[in-house]
């Protein structure tokens, strides 16, 4: 969060910024205070003078609320600016963000344990792993074919709810190239603490190189793949798919169908004893790499 690499996460991180300082400027002074009243007004050496007839200060009346009073109103104001700013479905940051080409569209659907990145434009998708270019406004369409979970890439953008049977938007921008971490920031089951992808942000022409080399890919995402992708599967080590084609409406498809009652039930050895489930998958990759 204190990193931000994109245009969202950098005007996240400056409101973020005023805030506080905003707050500092009533804590520091406050503390500052409440110290020199300690020693001054101490029973045993202090200098204050007491006043039994002293009953009300207009100053201090003033004091005590129109500082608050102030402050809620400054914080409202930066706050609703932010808002604004970063909305997910129309970010008035992204207005001044200069970029030569149009946006690219992708379609996100939450399974449980893991990410599926659909590429619209490029035919193409993948498993845990978000490619975007550098300088090119990326617009999102997300749900879940499982439960609620929340999509977050700290350095990028922050966290929107991912909702089954529910299509909600995000919006990001990178400003630099570099390899950046994703992952759910809801708990949702057994695999959560795997659930997170590899984002990397390339350059145009390094990012029509990466879609060329996935159109050459042999899998494919159709309904029926999709079914065996959205299974439950705890990837502890970060296994990644790629599919060449994917069946036009499949983001679609999967919000009806969920909506409908499809679920993707989770075998009781991932819930009731987790250690021997994940010692399997394990012999099982090792068998698979040799």
């Amino acid at each position: 969060m204190l990193d931000p690499r994109g245009v969202i996460s950098v005007t996240q991180d400056h409101y973020l910024a005023l805030d506080v300082l905003i707050m500092l400027l009533i804590i520091v002074p406050t503390g500052i205070f409440i110290v020199w009243a300690m020693r001054h007004y101490r029973r045993d050496g202090g200098r204050g003078r007491h006043d039994a007839r002293w009953d009300h200060s207009y100053a201090l009346e003033a004091l005590v609320w129109g500082i608050p009073i102030l402050t809620v109103g400054v914080l409202s104001y930066y706050s609703v600016k932010a808002i604004y700013a970063v909305n997910p479905y129309h970010p008035t940051i992204m207005a001044r963000a200069t970029h030569a080409k149009g946006p690219l569209d992708i379609d996100v659907i939450s399974t449980d344990w893991q990410w599926v990145f659909i590429y619209p434009q490029q035919g193409i998708a993948t498993v845990n792993r978000l490619v975007i270019p550098k300088g090119v406004p990326v617009h999102f369409r997300l749900t879940s074919a499982t439960v609620v979970n929340d999509f977050y890439i700290p350095q990028l953008v922050g966290m929107i709810d991912v909702m089954p049977a529910m299509r909600v938007r995000q919006t990001l921008l990178a400003s630099r190239t570099g390899t950046y971490e994703g992952y759910s920031a809801n708990f949702s089951g057994a695999g959560f603490s795997w659930m997170n992808f590899e984002t990397q942000a390339v350059s145009r022409s390094a990012f029509r190189a990466w879609v060329a080399r996935v159109q050459g890919a042999p899998t494919h995402l159709s309904y029926t793949a999709f079914d065996q992708v959205a299974q439950p599967t705890i990837n502890i080590h970060g296994r990644v798919a790629y599919f060449s084609q994917v069946q036009p409406g499949l983001f679609r498809h999967v919000v009806a169908q969920t909506a409908a009652g499809k679920t993707y039930p989770t075998p009781m050895a991932m819930t009731e004893n987790m250690t021997r489930y994940l010692k399997a998958q394990a012999r099982r990759d090792a068998h698979n790499r040799d």
